[in-house]
This record gives structure tokens, sequence and C-alpha cells, in this order.
């Protein structure tokens, strides 16, 4: 089948190399324009288009297009151009509208990285570990105009360890995508894939993060606030303040100690903080303008206010 890949985000691209080496045809890749990040606002390629570049001569950026919006005439234009029968999506950043939806002769394919309908939106695999979610998984659904709405294809479950982060979540649920993808191109090829609708009154929403999001309140209990900081790892960062500057939390364990939220109970060896219930013992942290260490570095020499 002639497949068209529409992605942006790093989590797609296992995916991408996966359809590279299959026995599908793969036209162009849809991709975000560059654009400028970190301090210094170097304009960077998104992460698929780098993978195609790191593909060779044959899969570099001329395989890529970049439109600003996706529902603009020219972008929708080019898409039916390349004829595909089928149109992968994988967190790609724009809603695609209906005149792309329409396109592929035989379905329009997202991967999200949850088990839909439960954490629909931008940010399902932090929804997830922060809920305290036993399982999470990769769901192969049919695109339509609501916001990951559609019927589901195929589903594949993964166990959330319970000191899973952000990070490792979503590198795991990136190297189990392709397989489910290609089964799904599999029972389309065929012609017996299912199309189960979603349950609508399960439905959860994960919205889109922001940097305050990872703002702590200590008033919270200790599992709610140590799980918050394991999703948040590495975006958008577990954070409280500290003297007037973010102190982030990269990882904590619970102890039983108890104190008044937000006071720091030991601040020796070890910087622990009460919650509303019991404490955590931050073990992993960086004060904003200084480099990552553990707590015993950060507490060297220096002294604090309980």
């Amino acid at each position: 089948m002639r497949i068209v890949f529409i992605g942006t985000g790093e989590i797609g691209v296992p995916t991408l190399r996966a359809l590279q080496k299959s026995e599908h045809e793969l036209g162009r890749v849809v991709t975000q324009p560059d654009k400028p990040v970190g301090r210094e606002q170097k304009i960077t390629a998104p992460p698929i288009k780098k993978a195609l570049i790191a593909g060779g001569p044959n899969a570099g950026p001329a395989q890529t297009l970049q439109p600003a919006r996706i529902k603009d005439r020219e972008a929708i234009d080019q898409i039916r151009a390349l004829a595909p029968d089928v149109i992968v999506v994988m967190a790609y950043g724009q809603i695609l509208p209906r005149a792309v939806l329409e396109i592929p002769k035989i379905a329009c394919l997202n991967l999200h990285a949850s088990l839909l309908p439960r954490w629909r939106g931008a940010a399902p695999i932090q929804a997830a570990i922060a809920a305290g979610d036993r399982e999470a998984g990769m769901t192969v659904m049919y695109m339509d105009e609501g916001l990951d709405t559609g019927d589901i294809l195929l589903q594949r479950k993964i166990d959330i360890s319970p000191s899973e982060t952000g990070a490792t979540l979503h590198d795991r649920l990136a190297q189990i995508a392709p397989e489910a993808l290609l089964e799904s191109l599999r029972l389309l090829a065929a012609g017996n894939a299912p199309r189960i609708p979603q349950d609508q009154a399960l439905a959860t929403y994960a919205p889109k993060l922001n940097r305050e999001a990872g703002r702590l309140n200590w008033n919270e209990s200790v599992e709610a606030i140590e799980r918050k900081i394991r999703a948040y790892n590495p975006w958008p960062g577990a954070f409280t303040e500290f003297s007037g500057r973010n102190l982030k939390i990269f990882a904590a364990s619970i102890v039983d100690l108890r104190g008044k939220p937000g006071e720091i109970l030991r601040k020796d060896r070890e910087l622990v903080v009460a919650t509303s219930d019991r404490a955590l013992s931050l073990t992993d942290v960086q004060l904003e303008g200084k480099r990552r260490m553990s707590a015993a570095e950060f507490l060297r020499g220096r002294t604090l206010s309980s």
C-alpha cells in the first residue's frame, strides 16, 4: 500500500523507520516546519525530519512537506497529489481537517499513546502516570474530526512500573507502536480490520501541558506528588520555589515523616519535605541556573531554614 506519514514528535521515529523497511511504499512525509529551539533560538528540524536526514541521501529533507498549517489549500492539494491508500498520523501537533481525512483510498489512521477512550488529548503519557494508572498502551484508530474520538482498530497494552517516568514510558510506547501499525495495515490489506466504537462514557481528557503545570502543591498527598514528579520528568518538569528560584525535582522517594505541608523536615544530607500526609525525600534536583545534582551535593555547604 502507498502510505503518507504525518508526524512531528520523537515518539513517531521508530514507526517511521519501520515503514521505511516494510513492504509498503512510503510517500512523502508531512511534518511541522523547522522552529527556533532553546536559549539561543537555533532553527531546528523536528525529530521526524532529522530521522529522514539520518536515513541517507535518498531519504532526506526533500522527502518532507512542512506546511505552516495543514488546513491550507496548498498543503491539502500537495497531500492529495500523493494519492495515498492510507495516511498514518502520529504526534503531529495539528488537527487534520476533513479535506485531509477524506484523501486516502482506504483509511486515515492515528497512533495515540493511550488506551482510548482513556486519556484523549495532548499529554496522555504524563496523565496516565500522574493518575496512578497500572496500564498504558498504543491505540490505532480511524481518524474523524473529533479529538481522539475515532473508532478503534487495535490496541497494544503495557504495564506501568512503580518507577516509571514520562521519559521511560514515552520510549517504551514508541517501541510497541511499529508492530501495532504494521499489524493494522495487514488487517486493512486483508479487508478484515475491526472497527470498534469508543465508549464515550469512559472518556477522560489529558490537556496540553505548560511549564506551570509542573509546579508542585505540597498540600496534596505524598503519592500524588511523587507520581507527578515521575510523570513530568522530563517535561514539563516538576518544581518548587526555593530561595526565590525554581528548584526542579527529577526524583523523590516517600518517607514516613510528618509536618506542615512544604516544611523542610531534614536538611543535612537529605532534603525531606512534608506533604499533606507524609513526606518526600528529594533525591535528584536542579536549582535554576545550576547543574543537575543529587540532594547531598545540593545541600553541601548550604544553610537551609525550616
